[in-house]
């Protein structure tokens, strides 16, 4: 087994381990521990919201998430060598839930989703679904179940949500420039438009005093993905995939964190993975002016690994760039995307599921989603396809007409709801 370079106890919170990560992009947090290039490290991961989601039957916890605290993230790892305009090499050698263990925090042996209510973050579609909702996943093996969306089953495709590089000074100050603009032309949107810099709930490795203050106050939050990767919630960055980060710091600074069992394209839920604590594998190496090289100025590349679920038989439904209420919008593909889920959604509720148990659905099943149509002007078309092969009943339409399941107990809802 690799080397254990960061340890995590599942029975204690984030803050309170040997080593101390981080919930903030900054490049003055110092580095855990430095690798050599070539070096594979095993790395323990919380689940994004450190424990504060619980295995019940209750969306409280989802309605009340401490956003401020998102995401605890393992790191940063300085790679010798690495410097300013290279590309740091990370293959993803495995991944995997904790074990189940006993303990008081998410993680072990489990994971959720979670539609997340419109005063806390909201959702893909937070005007249809305004309020809290949860599903609680099992993992046998590598297959999940719920007992709040009955009558399917499918193979997790585990990957991280999170992984980066930390930004150098003026890549942060970029960020904060044009998203505090951003906000700055609605400031009191639900959900807001971007999450300016928040001290409160910052975790900032072993800085202290002033120090901590300054970079608790610079530092950018983790939600978005931006030129560093970060949040990207890519579901193919899976075991045996390679990715090249940009460096822009000396050492690279690499963190990861937001481990998924499983995920549909999107993330649609906000909170759509299965969000698990666990272990990731990595390798690290560098290359030498990658960036210049390969005309890679800002963002991660990667090379997917070959090990997602294989599916064969799919059920796909298509969107285009008209509103509900039937207002015409040129070319715009994410309103085209919602349009497919929520054409999704209606059909699976002729099978017995409530329309939040099949949001979740879709949030957590490795659905593959594409802008299928982006030159047609008015109307760009994008595309969901669901695996049939996911549930226990035919999906497929018939003469027969659906089959109903049961839908149990349902996707437990928060009380006192928007």
């Amino acid at each position: 087994m690799p080397d254990v370079v960061f340890p995590l106890d599942s029975a204690r919170s984030f803050a309170d381990q040997q080593k101390i990560g981080h919930n903030r992009w900054h490049p003055d947090i110092p580095p855990v521990e430095t690798l050599k290039r070539g070096q594979t490290i095993r790395v323990d991961c919380r689940e994004w919201f450190d424990g504060a989601i619980k295995n019940d039957d209750s969306a409280d916890d989802i309605r009340d998430a401490p956003m401020d605290v998102v995401h605890a993230l393992s790191g940063p790892f300085a790679v010798e060598g690495a410097q300013p305009g290279d590309l740091l090499i990370v293959d993803i050698l495995d991944i995997g839930p904790i074990p189940q263990e006993t303990g008081p925090l998410a993680g072990q042996g489990w994971g959720y989703t979670g539609i997340f209510a419109k005063n806390n973050g909201g959702s893909f579609l937070v005007d249809q679904f305004p309020d809290a909702y949860k599903a609680v996943w099992d993992f046998t093996g590598d297959v999940a179940t719920s007992r709040h969306i009955p009558g399917v089953s499918f193979t997790g495709i585990t990957h991280p949500g999170l992984m980066g590089t930390a930004p150098s000074h003026r890549l942060l100050s970029e960020w904060n420039r044009r998203e505090g603009e951003l906000i700055a032309t609605d400031p009191h949107r639900l959900p807001p438009l971007a999450l300016p810099p928040e001290p409160s709930g910052a975790i900032l490795g072993t800085l202290e005093g002033d120090e901590y203050s300054r970079v608790a106050s610079e530092g950018a939050r983790t939600a978005p993905p931006r030129e560093n990767g970060g949040n990207q919630d890519i579901k193919n960055f899976t075991r045996g995939s390679r990715v090249f980060y940009p460096v822009f710091v000396d050492g690279g600074n690499l963190s990861v964190g937001d481990l998924h069992f499983s995920q549909g394209d999107g993330e649609i839920t906000f909170c759509g993975a299965i969000e698990m604590g666990g272990f990731i594998d990595l390798r690290v190496d560098v290359l030498k002016n990658g960036m210049e090289t390969y005309g890679v100025t800002e963002n991660a590349i990667f090379m997917p690994g070959r090990t997602a679920p294989q599916y064969s038989e799919w059920l796909a439904f298509s969107g285009t760039s008209v509103t509900l209420d039937g207002e015409q919008r040129y070319l715009d593909s994410q309103l085209a995307y919602q349009r497919a889920i929520l054409h999704a959604i209606d059909y699976l509720t002729t099978f017995g599921y409530s329309p939040e148990q099949a949001y979740l659905l879709l949030g957590a099943a490795p659905i593959e989603g594409r802008f299928s149509g982006v030159v047609d002007v008015p109307n760009s078309c994008a595309t969901v396809y669901l695996p049939t092969e996911i549930f226990d009943i035919d999906i497929r339409p018939s003469a027969s007409g659906p089959t109903k399941i049961d839908p149990g107990m349902g996707a437990p809802r928060s009380a006192n709801p928007s």
